[in-house]
């Protein structure tokens, strides 16, 4: 098997986690953190990218990694304009949109740019892989009650796609032919149905779907209506109140989920009652998912960070047993679903798509 070593970056607002694998194999991770003093003096993300750059690239030699033995570079993509999910190449297109933030600005916007900043020293390929911005909805999941309004797809793509061909792997079968729902369990829950190797419908966890450790998900709108207007929030405020101060934290004080089965185990009723309505609505969206496909389903993915939880994902199997096979895929490794995607171009199982 030929080897290939690949350097994944992720870039958060207040860390960058990089690694380096050679195929499967990993070398070494890091998390290497900025503390609030560290930031303070960039105005933008992107100004920030000299500095990061640097940390990257010393870590880089603390850990004995020559860039010239690196066959790629692959960065977390940012919220680019709706696209196909894929691994890309980055190119001067795709910088431009991360630099003037297409969509909004993120830590994740300089995944690309670091990747391409690096690869170009040693002209080698650089790459991201399945941003929050993959778009692959029927026609049908668009429509909302209001023409003005349309339904959005941003979801947790990198890791249900990762989670995805794996489970392709481990049931021998071809990924783009498995019909699949997939569940993302973390801070925000995406729930969606993928078809022919298509995301045809997903829940958008920053607007619909269940409520989640640390966003709203779908609101009674007259109630979210009457809040917005009450004088109370400005808009930046009513936007924090749904994604970052809303779910468990609202009614708990914590977004730990651990923390709550712990309340639960010393008897606290009202953390019960909380985390068992957050589990009931997810089984609730996976039963709408259903009916996307017609009950036509190779299995349901439970994945994300809660999914380590056996209390959670019983109460959600408990409900949903019915609809389908329940395969259980905890945890989120973005570095390695990163490498995984660069690996599948350089291997030649799939071809590196050009953003435009």
């Amino acid at each position: 098997m030929q080897r290939h070593t690949i350097l994944a970056i992720n870039p958060g607002s207040t860390s960058t986690k990089i690694a380096v694998y050679t195929n499967e194999t990993i070398e070494f991770e890091q998390v290497i953190r900025h503390s609030v003093e560290d930031l303070k003096p960039f105005s933008t993300i992107y100004d920030q990218y000299d500095y990061r750059l640097h940390l990257v690239e010393k870590a880089l030699v603390d850990h004995s990694i020559d860039v010239k033995t690196l066959s790629a570079i692959v960065g977390r993509g940012g919220p680019l304009k709706p696209l196909a999910s894929g691994t890309y190449a980055v190119n001067n297109l795709m910088i431009e949109d991360l630099k003037t933030k297409v969509q909004t600005e993120h830590a994740s916007n300089l995944g690309g740019i670091l990747a391409k900043g690096i690869a170009d020293q040693v002209n080698i390929p650089a790459f991201i892989a399945d941003p929050v911005s993959v778009d692959e909805l029927q026609p049908l999941a668009r429509i909302s009650g209001l023409p003005e309004i349309p339904r959005r797809s941003l979801f947790h793509a990198l890791n249900l796609k990762a989670v995805a061909h794996r489970v392709a792997k481990s049931l021998h079968k071809d990924y783009e032919a498995l019909t699949l729902i997939l569940v993302h369990l973390g801070g925000g829950i995406s729930v969606g149905v993928q078809q022919n190797g298509k995301m045809i419908d997903v829940t958008n966890p920053n607007d619909l779907g269940p409520f989640s450790p640390e966003r709203a998900g779908a609101v009674p709108s007259y109630g979210l209506i009457e809040l917005c207007f009450s004088g109370k929030y400005t808009l930046d405020e009513i936007k924090k109140k749904l994604i970052g101060n809303a779910g468990l934290i609202a009614h708990l004080g914590t977004s730990d989920g651990r923390e709550v089965e712990s309340r639960i185990a010393n008897g606290d009723a009202k953390a019960a009652l909380i985390y068992e309505a957050m589990a009931y609505q997810v089984a609730k969206e996976i039963g709408a998912m259903a009916t996307v496909v017609k009950g036509d389903l190779d299995g349901i993915v439970l994945t994300g960070g809660l999914a380590y939880s056996e209390i959670l994902v019983n109460m959600i199997s408990d409900r949903i047993k019915f609809i389908g096979n329940i395969i259980v895929h905890p945890g989120e490794d973005e570095l390695q679903a990163l490498i995984e995607s660069a690996l599948r171009v350089l291997r030649g199982e799939e071809q590196a798509k050009v953003y435009e």
